[in-house]
This record gives structure tokens, sequence and C-alpha cells, in this order.
């Protein structure tokens, strides 16, 4: 079965959400003010997902190893549903994210979402990442090879 593409919005979205740290993402969710009525579908489930991985990038799969995700999907009060799958056992973590899926359904609630939560996640995910790579750049070693003349 061939589902409807993901558009770039959803995915950068996702990404979003995905990356950022659980604190990060709770305090951001709060300052927004959105506080819809929602009921669980399902969940939150957690379990675990099946890794496969390519020898060389471009190989055959092969079975790779399992990572814990938990899961929830839910319905608005107005109707819309939401779903959510994130890496760890955090279940408050992947039902806000499965709210936030919901309201992105109305185009006027995901222009704010992109607004105000998705920039502020996107820009502490980079900050973390810049700072692990100038953590990481600080103890780089530079090897190089001195001709001696004795050849």
């Amino acid at each position: 079965m061939v589902g409807k593409p993901v558009s770039n919005e959803n995915s950068t979205r996702a990404a979003a959400i995905a990356q950022a740290p659980a604190r990060v993402l709770m305090s951001a969710w709060q300052e927004l003010g959105l506080d819809p009525e929602f009921e669980l579908l399902r969940g939150p489930e957690t379990g675990l997902v099946s890794l496969r991985g390519r020898i060389g990038g471009g190989g055959a799969p092969f079975p790779f190893g399992d990572a814990t995700a938990t899961r929830a999907s839910v319905k608005l009060s107005d109707g819309r549903v939401g779903h959510a799958m994130l890496m760890g056992r955090d279940g408050k973590r992947t039902t806000i994210a499965a709210v936030i899926n919901a309201l992105c359904h109305a185009p006027d609630d995901a222009a704010l979402i992109d607004k105000k939560l998705i920039t502020r996640l996107s820009a502490s995910t980079k900050l973390r990442d810049d700072k692990r790579q100038a953590e990481t750049a600080a103890t780089r070693v530079d090897f190089f090879t001195m001709v001696r003349g004795e050849d």
C-alpha cells in the first residue's frame, strides 16, 4: 500500500521534535500556550523497533539490532488525529508530539507551531550540536609524516 508522501514541513517538524531534548520540548510547549483537549486513541506504548543497517552504506540490508521506542495516537476535540513515535521511553513527550502532529493539520495552527515552537527547538538542537562539535574539535590531533631525508 502506498501512502501519502510526507511533506518537507512535516519531516522538518518531526526531526525538530525528535532531536530536541525533552526538557526543551516541554518548556517550549508550555510557553506556546496551546492546551487543546484530546483523548488518547493509543498509548503511549513502549516497545522495540528493529534497526536495519547496510554494509558500506549501499550493500544488502542486515538486522543491526533493536531500539526502544514509544508511540502514541491522539484525537483532538475537533476531530483531528495525530500520531507520534519517538526513540526512548518518555510517554509524555511522545503524547505531546502526537498532539503537535494533530494540531498541524490546520494551516493556522501549523504556522504558529512552526514560528514559535519548531524554530526554537531547531535553534536549541543546533546550539547543542555546535557545542559538541567544538568540544570534539578541541581534542583533534593532526597526524602528518615527516621525510627525514634518508630515502
